[in-house]
């Protein structure tokens, strides 16, 4: 049996074959010659099968190999081993090269010449893993034959990944100017839904991720866009932004463990990479603009463009049945009706998207930031103190002012946000912090006299008590205790 077993299904088949034309003679006691003749078989050859069938069984029957099969008579092991040499070197050399030198090589030992055709065969036979690792090292022998690892979510919200690319599609900037996009994708593994998405003509950063995160984490209100949560596991590769310390801080904070690939070997993120390859394939294509459509000129604005992507995405990729039969991503997400885990505010999300930068100081005209003023009434109690801002680059219109790590308001600037603060409010909470102060410095005080008169009371009461003045004529100055 086990001899069967390990008998490849071509030779298996031929052993069975043979037992059929055997199997009159076998269990009928049919005449052999004559089953010979009927199977066009030689009569010895008949009774050698009969002969290893009941020696052996049925893997007697099958083919047999040579045990010299893939060995060369004209080549000997030295031989071999030097066209393989020849042939393996980092840079690769026409086959007729390898036989000139391994003919100079054989006349030099006294070896047979071996032939054109057989160093061709020989070369050919040297296995391909080895040949990409001999003329195009590690890296593509990597990319190619190394074993991998796949990270396989068991449920949705278990992993995310994230990445950047650059679309093949030019859009139109403000300027006139064309120029291609870079799509930030936030996706859940496990149901191949688009958890968050940022589009935009800056190279990647860490405040693309963290829009992107912050729109994946939170809500979005709509029918066909329910994915929303924190993850356990957020697994991107190893980006100066998402390795940025802020990245990191706000992972600890959300209990989010941050997973990098390893260096170079991004087969690992396969499901964000085939994302990208369908967004080419199913939307890029069709739009003006597509790199590879040069005919087709650039007439979409960067709004216009995210319009049709986020209906392509919501109503075409998340409605979409997999290949292989899987739910939609959408449904495959909401498989099971679990309960995503959500922070605890939206301010607290709020760290996600506020990009931190360089302590500012509050001005009596408010904050001063990228050329714009901003302010808001509660500074008023904070006017030369240092503060950390953090601003949304979609909406410049507003800051948020953190104060000693705490958040302290948010400040508007009048020129993008449209808003004026009134000066009559400016005016009572002016009053009001005078008022606050005036305040303060009146118990302050309060609290000072209290302490000298603890401390003088006493002493001051003595000093009135006189010295006695002796009898002497001599006169003396009054000198007091204290002193």
């Amino acid at each position: 049996m086990q001899e069967l077993l390990a008998l490849a299904e071509e030779d298996r088949e031929i052993a069975m074959q043979r037992f059929r034309w055997l199997q009159p003679h076998l269990e009928e006691n049919k005449s052999l010659r004559l089953v010979a003749a009927e199977a066009g078989l030689a009569f010895r050859t008949a009774q050698r099968w009969v002969a290893l069938y009941r020696a052996s069984g049925l893997a007697s029957l099958a083919r047999k190999t040579r045990l010299d099969h893939g060995a060369r008579k004209v080549v000997s092991e030295p031989m071999k081993r030097a066209i393989e040499g020849l042939a393996l070197e980092s840079h690769p050399v026409p086959i007729t090269s390898v036989h000139r030198q391994i003919k100079e090589y054989a006349q030099a030992i006294g070896e047979i010449v071996p032939s054109y055709w057989t160093v061709y065969d020989i070369v050919r036979e040297v296995p391909p893993s080895l040949r990409t690792l001999a003329h195009q090292g590690a890296k593509s022998y990597g990319e190619s034959f190394d074993l991998i690892h796949r990270r396989e979510a068991s449920k949705p919200n278990s992993i995310w990944q994230a990445d950047h690319a650059q679309l093949d599609i030019k859009l139109l900037k403000e300027d006139g100017s064309t120029a291609r996009p870079w799509l930030t994708i936030v996706i859940d593994d496990y149901s191949r839904a688009i958890a968050g998405y940022y589009l935009g003509f800056d190279a990647p950063s860490s405040i693309r991720t963290s829009l992107a995160l912050r729109q994946g984490i939170w809500r979005k209100g709509h029918p066909h866009w329910q994915i929303c949560g924190v993850p356990d596991i957020l697994y991107t590769d190893n980006g100066a932004d998402f390795t940025s310390k802020h990245l990191q801080q706000v992972a600890a904070d959300l209990k989010i463990r941050l997973v990098f690939s390893i260096p170079g070997k991004p087969q690992g993120r396969g499901r964000i990479e085939r994302f990208f390859r369908t967004v080419n394939e199913m939307f890029l294509c069709d739009l003006d603009g597509y790199i590879r459509h040069k005919k087709r000129a650039p007439s979409l604005s960067l709004d216009q463009f995210d319009e049709r992507f986020r209906h392509f995405l919501l109503e075409i990729y998340h409605r979409r049945s997999n290949a292989d039969g899987r739910l939609p991503p959408s449904e495959r997400w909401e498989e099971g009706a679990f309960l995503p885990r959500m922070p605890e505010s939206l301010e607290q999300l709020d760290l996600l998207l506020m990009h931190e930068v360089r302590a500012r100081k509050i001005r009596r005209d408010g904050i001063h930031f990228q050329g714009l003023r901003y302010l808001s009434l509660t500074l008023a109690a904070y006017v030369g103190e240092d503060a950390t801002i953090r601003f949304d680059p979609r909406d410049m219109g507003e800051i948020r002012v953190f104060y000693r790590d705490r958040f302290l308001c948010r400040a508007i600037s009048a020129e993008l946000a449209g808003e004026t603060i009134p000066l009559r409010d400016v005016i009572r909470v002016r009053n009001q912090r005078r008022k606050e102060l005036r305040s303060i410095l009146h118990d302050r005080q309060k609290m000072v006299d209290t302490l000298l008169q603890l401390k003088q009371g006493p002493a001051l009461e003595e000093s009135h008590v006189p010295v006695p003045v002796p009898a002497s004529p001599t006169v003396r100055i009054k000198r007091y205790r204290n002193e």
